[in-house]
C-alpha cells in the first residue's frame, strides 16, 4: 500500500490541512479493502463503522490511517464535493487487470445511490475539477462505469494508434507519450 500512497499523493497532490472528513464516512461504505491487514466489500459498511463513526479509530487498520479521498487532497475540488455532502467519493482506482490503458491508474467518480450530484450540478463541478490532467477520469453512477476524460474521440485514437486530426494531434500525442507502455499491453 506504500506505493500506491505515495502514487496519491504524486497524481492527487499531499491532504490539505484545512480539510478534514468530519462526520464523513462515506469511504467507510463505498469503498473495497484488500490489504493484509483488512478485507471489506463495495458498498457494504465497514464492520467497525458505528454511529459516531468508527468504533475502533484509535487502532484503526494503517490503509484506514494513510488513505484520503481526492477531495482532501484537491483545492479545485469546491467545499460542496465532500462525500457526505455531495453523494459523489472521488479516489484514485487500482485496477489490476485492466482492459485498457485507461483502466490501471486512474480518477474515479463514484455516485452514491440516491444522490442528487447530477441533477444539482455537483458531479459537473467535479468533473470540470477533475478533467484537466493526463489522468484517466471515471464516472459511476454504481449501474455502469464511463471514461470521462479523455474524451471518446481522443480515447478511440490512443488505443487504436490511427492518425490524429489536426485539431486533436497534440492532445492525442500527449496521452500516447504517457500512456504507450500501457496500450501496446492491450
Amino acid at each position: 500500500m506504500h506505493t500506491e500512497t505515495d502514487l496519491e499523493t504524486t497524481l492527487l497532490g499531499p491532504v490539505l490541512p484545512n480539510r478534514t472528513c468530519g462526520d464523513c464516512t462515506a469511504c467507510c461504505t463505498i469503498l473495497t479493502v484488500d490489504t493484509p491487514d483488512f478485507q471489506k466489500s463495495a458498498d457494504i459498511p465497514c464492520i467497525h463503522l458505528a454511529a459516531q463513526g468508527c468504533s475502533i479509530h484509535a487502532e484503526r487498520p494503517h490503509i484506514c490511517r494513510t488513505w484520503f479521498c481526492a477531495w482532501r487532497r484537491i483545492a479545485s475540488l469546491p467545499d460542496a464535493a465532500r462525500p457526505d455532502r455531495s453523494g459523489i467519493l472521488v479516489s484514485l482506482d487500482f485496477v489490476r487487470e485492466p482492459r485498457n490503458c485507461f483502466e490501471g491508474v486512474s480518477i474515479m467518480v463514484r455516485m452514491e445511490p440516491g444522490s442528487a450530484a447530477i441533477t444539482n450540478g455537483i458531479a459537473a463541478s467535479v468533473l470540470d475539477a477533475l478533467c484537466d490532467q493526463l489522468i484517466p477520469v471515471w464516472f459511476s453512477d454504481g449501474s455502469k462505469k464511463m471514461l470521462m476524460h479523455p474524451d471518446n474521440n481522443v480515447a478511440n485514437l490512443v488505443l487504436s494508434g490511427d492518425p490524429a486530426p489536426g485539431h486533436l494531434k497534440a492532445e492525442v500525442a500527449a496521452w500516447r507519450d504517457r500512456y504507450s507502455t500501457f496500450v501496446a499491453q492491450g
